[in-house]
């Protein structure tokens, strides 16, 4: 898509949709029956936008609202809430228009639904409604409400009466869009739907999430993210909380050239954790000693298509066995240095969960799989040996190994660097796995921004095209790095997470599993496997 649009050419197609409807016997029926069922096109041929940074650009500052893919894409998110009552959550880079859609789909509802009692609420009483001012909530749905066609007007409507302070009225079908701010939301009485303005940044979240349980099944937050622990990224992270993701990649404007000049420049003003936080949706932004940081994690998306080379070589399998606690299962498949698969699902028996990663690597000829054998993964090595004696399944040659999280370090005499072991850096294998997984983002990293000549063997790509790419994404950088008494590297424990409200990371867990660094005894155990299958 083309961006900006052309204002001139769109202003001249809507003319022409206000003719035809115009000309119509009765034209307020006419569209109802076009836009009652279409927010979509309700928002094409009757809402306008304002910007007032377009005029130094030779724009105007108030526009036709051409919503893009993205745009159109979260209108029917908020319907899909609204359908099977549910809350949702808007994850945004700064600057994805998410609040003037959600303004627009209020409008439409307050229109074409008769009864509905639509919420707003922000932190600030001056950022839900401050006359005059177009970054307030209030003044954004005035500004679509006063550009309406005159045929989509509520009958009845006047603007004084009925267009107040933080209230807007329908007096033709009853229906209201009302604001509140700050622990003051929630408390307004019952709604068909609440919309939650930048909602990462308020005082008292849990204030306002007491308050409006009771009175409405479907809240939507819309933020940017701000730090790690609070209540929207809990709920982000929650996975009963639907999330719908607005990355700066998806606005058609934004490009890796306009990235790279605003990165810079925040950087040069000390305001590159900003930047991350609010363009790169990064949650640990501000917290310091992550061990493997989010810009080395993005850098490597599609990695393989930037620098032009094709998943081969072996195949591995990582599977996160789910414990107790509403823990989940995660299933990851690498070829070569590509992450090709990502899948996560409740927790379950764990004979299916076996069954399930046995398929997976049966279809896609997988060479190795390796899972979690500490806990619960002992039933999933029992089903796996099951499957392995299956007449049907004699020939596969993949085999299966256990890894055993907080085990002895693999190959401790090994050489880290001139003068220290493996036994020297590491206080186990999960520190030793995710170090090895650091050096191939780190790499990536420094071949895909810095320029480096790196071999492509000591590189990593995810597939941006998967479905949980951006929660794998997510996931890799939240825990931090620590040290035992000895100094030796360690990953912060699922404890430690826990107390600063991260839980388990278990596609970081799967993906650390496909590419752990391998003792005699695990290739022996590989080894065996796939000999056994074959007979």
């Amino acid at each position: 898509m083309a961006w900006p649009p052309d204002f001139s050419a769109e202003d001249a197609r809507r003319a022409q949709v206000k003719a035809i409807i115009r000309s119509t016997p009765d034209p307020v029926e006419t569209a109802e029956a076009i836009y009652t069922d279409d927010c979509v096109a309700f928002i094409n041929d009757c809402c306008v936008t304002y910007d007032p940074r377009n005029p130094s650009k030779k724009l105007p500052a108030k526009m036709p609202f051409i919503p893009f893919k993205r745009q159109v894409e979260l209108v029917g998110f908020v319907g899909g809430l609204m359908r099977d009552q549910s809350d949702g959550i808007v994850e945004k880079s700064r600057d994805m228009g998410a609040t003037w859609i959600c303004c627009a789909i209020s409008v439409w509802m307050w229109r074409y639904e008769p009864g509905s009692s639509i919420g707003w609420g922000s932190r600030k009483e001056q950022l839900v409604d401050k006359l005059g001012d177009p970054d307030s909530i209030f003044e954004k749905i005035r500004i679509i409400i006063r550009n309406l066609p005159e045929y989509v007007v509520p009958k009845g409507f006047s603007e004084k009466e009925h267009l107040h302070y933080m209230k807007c009225v329908n007096p033709d079908n009853d229906s209201t869009i009302t604001g509140e701010a700050g622990n003051n939301i929630g408390r307004g009485g019952r709604k068909s739907i609440y919309f939650k303005d930048e909602s990462a940044h308020y005082e008292r979240p849990e204030l306002i999430e007491a308050s409006l349980g009771d009175n409405t099944n479907v809240q939507v937050d819309i933020s940017s993210v701000y730090g790690e622990g609070t209540v929207f990224h809990r709920k982000r992270l929650s996975g009963i909380v639907r999330p719908f993701i607005m990355d700066w990649r998806d606005h058609p404007a934004k490009d890796q050239a306009w990235y790279d000049a605003r990165k810079a420049k925040a950087d040069s003003q000390g305001l590159g954790h900003i930047f991350s936080q609010e363009v790169d949706r990064d949650y640990a932004a501000s917290v310091e000693g992550i061990f493997i940081p989010s810009e080395w994690v993005k850098a490597s998306l599609d990695a393989h298509i930037v620098l032009g080379f094709e998943p081969a070589g072996k195949k591995r399998a990582g599977q996160d066995v789910a414990d107790e606690g509403g823990d989940k299962n995660a299933l990851i498949g690498m070829h070569g240095q590509v992450i090709t698969h990502i899948d996560q699902w409740a927790e379950g028996d764990t004979g299916v969960t076996a069954k399930k990663a046995w398929n997976y690597c049966k279809q896609e000829g997988v060479d190795e799989l390796t899972y979690d054998s500490i806990g619960v993964g002992a039933g999933f090595k029992a089903k796996t040996n099951e499957l392995s004696d299956m007449p049907e399944n004699a020939g596969l040659n993949f085999g299966i190994a256990g890894f055993q999280a907080g085990g002895k370090v693999v190959n401790p005499d090994g050489e880290f660097s001139e003068d220290k072991q493996n036994r020297d850096m590491f206080a186990d294998n999960i520190g030793q796995a995710m170090w090895v997984l650091r050096q191939k983002f780190h790499n990536t990293y420094l071949v895909i921004v810095k320029g480096k000549d790196i071999p492509v063997a000591e590189l990593i790509s995810i597939d941006s095209t998967l479905d949980l790419a951006n929660d794998l994404v997510s996931e890799i950088s939240r825990p931090k790095i620590e040290y035992d008494a000895a100094g030796k590297i360690r990953r912060e424990s699922k404890k430690n997470m826990k107390k600063r409200g991260i839980i388990s990371p278990n596609l970081l867990d799967g993906l650390m599993m496909c590419g752990a660094p391998r003792s005699e005894s695990d290739m022996g155990a590989l080894l065996s496997m796939a000999l056994g299958a074959n007979g």
